[in-house]
């Protein structure tokens, strides 16, 4: 297991190659293709490396291309603007000389102002859910063969979801899924680590809510799925090595295209970041 914990800050762990340039790797996993979390918190973390005494407040990101694990990610930062209060970084990820991934993202200097927030879902806490060790006993044997081998997993992040049993039940239900997810490590205090690990995490299952109305998940054979576009906003100071609660939905689907939301809030119920995706969800009947 420290193995699987301490790969998430060796993914973060980017070599610099020249002023703007950045080069980074895949865990040995036995992935087919990189996951696309990787190449989130990798790209925003390499911007992080050319901006200073400024937070990210938000990315835009579009997965181009899937990325080959066996291969090193290089990250090529382009420095936009830096003005008085707000500096813009585009990141592209080349492989073989093609770019698999592009990203903005927007850094704010520290302000005062207005406050306001969306209240927390009322749900169970992390430590009423099981572990991974007593779903694992209790829990998954009675899962289908993918979702089992999804949750049993080894990952640097733990994930206890609180409608798990949605996965037993088969059903067309509410397009909702909450999710508790923390790092599995101890965390260093550099910021820019905790935004990058959350940018990792927020890619984890926000596609598979929007199949929930549907009564499909992204384990099954019928469906052709794959992230298309991320984005992602930083509201208020957190920690990724302290539970959050990512509160996802989907408000449509359409046209082979599923579009979900999250909304990510620390233990006492401060709303710390929000996610909007739209990913591919091709029914693929010939695959069964």
């Amino acid at each position: 297991m420290s193995q699987i914990s301490d790969s998430l800050l060796s993914i973060l762990d980017l070599e610099p190659l020249e002023r703007n340039l950045f080069r980074g790797r895949s865990p040995k996993v036995g992935w087919a293709r990189v996951f696309g979390g990787q190449v989130i918190g990798q790209a925003l973390y390499a911007a992080c490396k050319t901006v200073e005494d400024r937070q990210p407040h938000s990315l835009h990101a579009y997965f181009l291309l899937p990325g080959d694990p066996e291969i090193p990610i290089i990250y090529e930062v382009d420095r936009l603007r830096d003005g008085r209060s707000f500096t813009t970084r585009r990141v592209l990820a080349i492989q073989k000389g093609e770019a698999i991934f592009a990203m903005s993202a927007s850094f704010h200097a520290a302000e005062e102002g207005f406050e306001h927030q969306m209240p927390m879902p009322d749900v169970p806490m992390p430590e009423d859910l099981p572990d991974r060790e007593t779903m694992k006993r209790s829990v998954l044997p009675h899962m289908p063969d993918a979702v089992r081998a999804y949750y049993q997993r080894e990952r640097p992040i733990e994930i206890r979801p609180v409608e798990l049993a949605r996965y037993a039940s088969g059903g067309k239900m509410e397009p909702k899924f909450n999710v508790w997810i923390k790092a599995m490590q101890p965390l260093p205090d550099e910021p820019a680590i905790h935004q990058s690990v959350l940018a990792y995490a927020s890619d984890l299952m926000l596609l598979d809510s929007s199949l929930i109305a549907h009564g499909k998940n992204v384990f099954d054979k019928q469906i052709q799925g794959a992230s298309l576009d991320h984005a992602l906003w930083f509201h208020r100071p957190f920690r990724a090595d302290e539970w959050l609660l990512y509160a996802q939905d989907s408000p449509s689907t359409s046209a082979a295209r599923g579009f979900s939301r999250g909304l990510i809030f620390n233990r006492d119920g401060k709303l710390v970041a929000s996610v909007a995706q739209e990913g591919l969800i091709r029914p693929r009947p010939d695959m069964a």
